[in-house]
């Protein structure tokens, strides 16, 4: 451990050493085109290479206007409809080269159960790239050589996945975790009987049971499951921080939500504070990592890893009220995004997503950097009456709610309602003690009239109430357990819809009768 700790370090030292000249848009553009390239070139004899005559587009010098105007904007059912059933039959050579041997299932926080998302062995390739970019990248933050003779601890899903005679699936993170390199897993923990426990409070019971033997110095999780394992860790060891514990913890890599409604919560159960690194590891791949300090915990894309981007502006001209792409939205590449504009993602990749809306929406905050922020959703942001209100309009209010009154929010979720005759926001609001509705109510209201102009506007016509409900934060928890979601990369919906609201509805009047909340 100590030798590899040492040979990462040198590595990162080497590194450090080569001048750090940030390339200009025009370059990043052109290591784009590069690997728009090597895509098509890879899946030129594949039924969808052969369909969209990859074979001729990639001896274009750029080939980006072309491959836009010939290949569909897909989303995950309409690709999946026209292509990728058939990978999951086991055909071969459908949108990427040979086989697919592994699916990810995704989270399940959209409308449709669970999503199968193709893992080939050379998107594999490039997320183990990019957490090793990642893991250099740390030379910014000026750690001592023996930070990295400690361990690392990876809270994910199992990789005891399921076969069904033709493919393996199950959480990406399982996936990952299991074919990482043999040196690499003799590096990290929880070592392969723990990571292959598929019951997630087994597993987690013994990270617990093993937590004092360990010298854990970075942790990688998902942030709420990375809470409760410290919480049930300093209750078991009858300590006071995780500290006690795990005295070199330095450094968290999280990612899956937002970091904010968490980071109270987590740096009260800390005896000194933490590092926290943002990452953006989708079900389709390793998009973006932080690689430097910065307030905003933006994050890099990776721009030079098998992955074309493209960005569609996040406007009524390009997208439904329902968050659904329309058929004439324009994409723009990376030279043409502009600084605090939202737009939706779309990628191709080494695993046979083309033009794929990956489904989340963000912000460019550094264009030379190509740094960006997560903001939300396409399906998961209300505009019931025109006040668009995103997932990260959403997150900042509950934060500052937290702190005016000095709580703890971990889980929240926002239901458009009728009411009235009119419209109105239910907030469900997880809080750590016994809160006033009221008082809940008025803070996040004012809070997002400052934040957002639309929703100010609407407040005084059509979105005529908002009314809050606090729960305890282990509601949201108990909710998952019941969808057998607990772990992993499973997280709560911010804005529930549809049956996923029917479901939740259903659940808090057997859980009120229960627990008399």
């Amino acid at each position: 451990m100590p030798i590899i700790g040492s040979i990462i370090k040198s590595a990162i030292t080497i590194r450090s050493s080569i001048p750090n000249v940030m390339p200009a848009r025009k370059n990043v553009y052109k290591q784009q085109v590069k690997q728009l390239h090597k895509l098509l070139e890879k899946a030129a004899d594949t039924e969808f290479g052969k369909h969209f005559k990859f074979a001729e587009m990639s001896l274009q010098e750029d080939p980006v206007k072309l491959f836009q105007n010939t290949v569909p904007i897909y989303d995950y059912q309409s690709i999946f409809d026209a292509w990728w059933h058939r990978t999951l039959k086991g055909e071969k050579n459908i949108c990427w080269t040979g086989k697919v041997k592994y699916f990810a299932l995704s989270s399940g926080t959209s409308e449709a159960a669970s999503k199968h998302i193709p893992i080939t062995k050379d998107l594999i390739k490039t997320i183990h790239r990019g957490s090793l970019k990642q893991i250099i990248s740390t030379k910014h933050f000026n750690l001592p050589k023996e930070q990295y003779e400690t361990e690392i601890l990876f809270v994910g899903g199992s990789t005891n996945l399921n076969f069904n005679g033709i493919y393996f699936s199950g959480d990406l993170s399982g996936i990952t975790t299991g074919t990482q390199p043999r040196w690499f897993q003799n590096f990290t923990l929880p070592g392969p009987y723990i990571r292959s426990i598929s019951v997630w409070e087994n597993k987690l019971q013994e990270i617990v049971d093993k937590a004092k033997q360990w010298n854990v110095g970075f942790i990688c999780g998902v942030p709420a499951w990375i809470q409760i394992l410290f919480e049930r860790i300093i209750k078991h060891y009858n300590v006071n921080t995780i500290h006690d514990v795990w005295p070199n913890l330095t450094l968290f890599v999280h990612g899956g939500v937002a970091i904010h409604p968490y980071k109270k919560s987590i740096d009260a159960l800390c005896g000194k504070p933490l590092i926290y690194l943002d990452s953006y590891m989708a079900s389709e791949g390793f998009l973006a990592f932080q690689e430097r300090p910065n307030e905003q915990q933006a994050m890099k894309l990776i721009t030079d890893n098998k992955t074309f981007f493209e960005f569609v502006p996040f406007t009524e001209e390009n997208f439904d009220a329902d968050g659904n792409i329309k058929p004439n939205a324009r994409a723009l590449n990376i030279t043409e995004v502009e600084l605090d504009k939202e737009y939706a993602i779309l990628i191709s990749t080494c695993a046979g997503a083309w033009r794929y809306l990956i489904g989340d929406t963000i912000k460019f905050t550094d264009l030379k950097r190509c740094e960006i922020i997560i903001t939300g959703r396409t399906k998961h942001f209300l505009n019931l009456t025109g006040e668009h209100l995103s997932v990260d309009n959403m997150n900042q209010a509950v934060k500052l709610t937290a702190e005016e009154l000095g709580i703890m929010i971990n889980e929240y979720c926002v239901a458009g309602i009728p009411h009235e005759g009119l419209f109105a926001h239910h907030w469900y609001v997880g809080t750590d003690k016994a809160v006033d509705a009221t008082a809940l109510r008025e803070k996040i209201d004012g809070h997002l009239k400052v934040l957002n102009d639309d929703y100010v506007t609407e407040r005084k016509h059509a979105l005529k109430e908002v009314i809050v409900t606090a729960l305890p934060n282990q509601a949201f928890i108990d909710f998952l357990a019941s969808k057998n979601k607990l772990g992993g990369q499973s997280k709560f919906p911010r804005v529930i819809k549809g049956k996923h609201l029917n479901d939740w509805l259903a659940f808090l009047e057997t859980y009120k009768a229960e627990s008399d909340i």
